[in-house]
Parts: structure tokens; C-alpha cells; sequence
């Protein structure tokens, strides 16, 4: 029973999850938004005490469940473990090792003093949480989207309109590699030991493992009923059980429910030792374990989203040369968002304008920044601040967001139409939302002749409507310098 319902729950956290880096509206953030927010990461850089709290309750109740029911990495290591052909099936899949602590507990300290230094591009490839949605985000969303603009060529041949096509791009290469590699090394290590890179090298696992240790319930032997059949031992994806001295490394065990289920004789049980009392059904300890998990992922907050309708698509865009890189609204700050980004890429994912994608820059590698050659960052959109988890992008409201100056525009006389092709154009000052924009005289002394823009950097917010829809080719005659602190105009 214990098995059964860890692994009901381990599914539909996992599926909802998944999905909200493959969704392509943002409504299913309206409705499992909560599963990011509960990450344990995320959490504790969004300083969200509740949550965090109550999962250090649960770990200290019922063992490290968290990363067995709620990561989705963790659920990914076990259904890439079951991948593993196996030639006999009566010989189990792992064996007894021990804890490997010289990796273990230096890559925890090296991950700490990053987390506190703000070095982000570090967080991000240790980060269980960020993995999952790197993954997801760069290898499974394409295969997701390209089904998605299928069945909306079929559903518009039938005069349907029930699906909509996306753009199907590569957001960042290097992001794209790292993902990559990624999965194959999470791959290897789970056709290998299982559960090797959960109780090795994430930090979030060996974190928890401080508070499994004390957990009020865990696996335990009844050594007079145990017959060292070893089928235990060859259950344990954690590698945590030695059968020969009947003893289970707590630091490692996220309570799967394997070896229970594998035990013929009863020899194991999950409850709380040394304690004498009237003995606990399997069925009331299920039921305890899963109200636990549904009582944590209650505290997290809902959030809703507003849609955003479509924008004019304009291609060749050719990205230009930041001196200061820009952040998206409610960042507050380039070093704000360093601190607390994971680099999960669910901004990246649910922004609908196509502004968001993943840093390249060794400091800030796979942290979100913004650009407009595919659209531009609409007044009426706040979804990455709605969806982040971790608070590096903080929620905005659309007032406030319109009055958030995170760069100002700056022109490029010699990319300029109208310079180069004497011709009328004036795309930037009709498309500017705050009136930051407005054609002036190229020659002062010829009010008849060509008009170019003049930008008033006090009202300009950085949405980059200038910059996205100037007609220019393959460079914008106007783009957006970003603000490493951002101002409210």
C-alpha cells in the first residue's frame, strides 16, 4: 500500500509538473502553479517560510518522501532506473553501498557558498528543480509544441480553431547542450545505481538527509523474522539497505516502499522504532503519509494568470550588443535576480511574446534575459513574475510594470530606413506604449524633409516595441540598452 500510493503521487506531481513547462496557453498555471511554488530550492530563495518549514516537518515525520513524491527529478531517476533491461529477472536491479562522502558533503559546501555569493550559473546546474525544467524546456517542449502546431494545421483544415501554432526555436544553444548532457549523465548513474546522483551529488537531497536521520517514521527490520534473502537489498534504488546487518543509512532512504513490497516475510516495516504501542495498519500509514504531502502542497499559494493576445511576427532579427543585459520586470536588479534565480527556465517556457531565454554568460548561465528579435515585452503581460517560484522575478503588478524602467531606447542613425532609404517610416514613435518616442527634423533647418526618432529616456520604460518592430534589416536603427538597477519613471 505504502508503495502504491507513493508512486500514484510520484506520477501526478510528476505529470503536472511536466506540464507546466510544456504549456503553451499558461492556464494550467492557474492550477498547478502550487507544484513549483513547493520545490524546496525555489522556496527557500523566495523566502516562503511556510513551505519551506513544512517541508522540514514532513522530512522529520515521514523521511526524505520529498524526493521520491514531490522532485520530479528525483521521479525521473526512477523511471529512467526501470529503463534498465535486465537479462534475469530474478536478480534485483541494485546492491548495498555505502555513503560516498567525500563527494557528497564538499559538493554541499560548494553549492552553500555559491548560493550565498549569487553565483547563479553554479545553482543552476546542482539544482534538482532547474535540471527537470532545463530538460523539459529544451528537449521535450519542441517535441511538444511541433504535436501542438499539428494538430492545429488538422483542427484548422476542419475550420477549428481549438489550437493555435507557436514558433519552434532553440533558445539558447549552450542551454540546449547542457541539458543534454544532463539527462545522459542522470541516465547512466540511474542504469548504473539508481538513485547515485540523488543521494551523491544533489544538494537538496543531502540537505534533507540532515533532518531524515531524526524522522519519526522509517523502514525498520524485525531481525527475527528476517531470513537475509538479500531481495531487500537488490529492491533499495537508494542503495541504503545492508540485509547482512540489518540496517537502513536513513540519510539516503526516500521511503519508495520497495523493499516493503519485495520482503516475503514481513521482516520490514515503516513506523516509528523503539516506540511501543498498538501496532499501525499499512492502510492508516498510507493514509498519514498522504494527507502529510496533501497538507504541504495546501500551503502553497495559487496565483492566476491573465492571457495575452498575439503579436505581429517579425523575422531576420539580429540581436544587438548589450553593454548592460536586461532583465525582466520585477528582477528589481541584475544582482537580485542572480541571488535568487535557479535557472529553471519556466519564465522562459510560459513567456508568450518570445522575449525570455536563457543567458549564455558564464556569470549568469541559464539565468533569463531578455531580447526582442522574435516580439517585445507587452504592457499587459506579467506572467514571468507570476510563475517564478524562487522570487528572483518578484509579482508585478501591470500599473506598476508600466511605470518600470528596466532600460531606455537608443537609435542607430546609419541603420536608420529613413536615412539609409530616404524613405517615411515612424514604426517606433506609433508603437511606443509611454509617448517616449517622437520624429524630429533630421536636418533642424528642413521641417519638409526626412524625420527621424528622438528619445526621451526619462519616459522610456525598455519594452522593446521600438526595437522589435523597426523595419531595419538585420540590425534595429533602435534598440534597448539595459539598467543593471531598475527606476520607476
Amino acid at each position: 500500500m505504502l508503495r502504491r500510493i507513493r508512486t500514484i503521487l510520484a506520477v501526478v506531481a510528476f505529470a503536472g509538473i511536466t506540464l507546466l513547462f510544456l504549456d503553451v496557453s499558461g492556464i494550467l498555471h492557474t492550477y498547478l502553479g502550487w507544484l513549483a511554488k513547493v520545490q524546496f530550492l525555489p522556496a527557500v530563495l523566495a523566502m516562503n517560510v511556510g513551505v519551506v518549514v513544512a517541508l522540514l516537518v514532513l522530512t522529520l515525520i515521514c523521511g526524505r518522501i520529498y524526493c521520491s513524491v514531490v522532485c520530479p527529478l528525483g521521479i525521473l531517476q526512477d523511471g529512467l532506473a526501470r529503463l534498465r533491461p535486465r537479462k534475469n529477472k530474478k536478480v534485483g536491479r541494485y546492491t548495498f553501498s555505502p555513503e560516498v562522502k567525500w563527494l557528497r558533503y564538499p559538493v554541499f559546501v560548494i553549492f552553500v557558498i555559491a548560493l550565498l555569493a549569487g553565483v547563479g550559473s553554479l545553482i543552476a546546474l546542482l539544482a534538482p528543480y532547474s535540471s527537470f525544467g532545463r530538460i523539459v524546456t529544451n528537449l521535450l517542449r519542441p517535441l511538444y509544441e511541433l504535436t501542438n502546431n499539428g494538430l492545429a494545421a488538422i483542427a484548422e483544415h476542419y475550420g477549428s480553431y481549438a489550437f493555435y501554432a507557436t514558433d519552434v526555436w532553440i533558445r539558447s544553444l549552450p542551454t540546449f547542450i547542457i541539458a543534454a548532457a544532463t539527462l545522459i549523465v542522470l541516465a547512466v548513474l540511474a542504469w548504473i545505481g539508481g538513485r547515485t546522483y540523488c543521494n551523491t551529488i544533489c544538494p537538496v537531497g543531502t540537505a534533507l538527509s540532515f533532518f531524515s536521520r531524526f524522522s519519526l517514521l522509517k523502514v525498520n527490520f524485525d531481525e527475527d523474522k528476517c531470513r537475509k534473502c538479500s531481495k531487500c537489498t537488490k529492491a533499495c534504488k537508494a542503495s541504503c539497505i545492508d540485509f547482512k546487518t540489518h540496517t537502513v543509512d536513513y540519510s539516503r532512504c526516500v521511503v519508495c516502499g520497495n523493499c516493503i513490497d519485495s520482503c516475503e516475510f514481513g521482516a520490514l516495516k515503516y513506523d516509528a522504532p523503539n516506540i511501543h504501542r498498538p501496532a499501525m495498519d499499512g492502510g492508516r500509514r498510507s493514509f498519514l503519509m498522504g494527507s502529510a504531502l496533501v497538507t504541504t502542497a495546501a500551503l502553497a499559494q495559487e496565483t492566476k494568470i491573465k492571457m495575452d493576445g498575439g503579436l505581429a511576427e517579425i523575422e531576420d532579427k539580429v540581436a544587438p550588443e548589450r553593454k548592460t543585459p536586461l532583465t525582466p520586470p520585477g528582477s528589481l536588479s541584475a544582482k537580485n535576480l542572480a541571488q535568487h534565480c535557479t535557472g529553471c527556465q519556466l519564465c522562459v517556457a510560459q513567456c508568450p511574446n518570445s522575449v525570455l531565454r536563457p543567458s549564455a554568460g558564464l556569470k549568469t548561465l541559464m539565468q533569463p534575459t531578455m531580447s526582442y528579435e522574435r516580439g517585445y515585452c507587452r504592457p499587459e503581460c506579467n506572467r514571468c513574475s507570476e510563475v517564478c517560484p524562487a522570487g528572483a522575478i518578484r509579482p508585478i503588478a501591470l500599473e506598476e510594470k508600466t511605470s518600470t524602467q528596466i532600460g531606455h531606447a537608443v537609435w542607430i542613425k546609419k541603420n536608420c530606413v529613413t536615412v539609409t532609404d530616404g524613405v517615411d517610416c515612424g514604426n517606433c514613435e506609433r508603437h511606443c506604449p509611454t509617448g517616449a518616442i517622437q520624429m524630429v527634423p533630421l536636418n533642424p533647418d528642413d521641417e519638409l524633409g526626412a524625420y527621424v526618432p528622438a528619445i526621451n529616456e526619462a519616459l522610456c520604460i525598455g519594452c522593446g516595441a521600438c526595437e522589435n518592430l523597426c523595419p531595419a534589416r538585420p540590425f534595429s536603427a533602435i534598440y534597448v540598452e539595459g539598467h543593471e538597477v531598475h527606476k520607476m519613471v
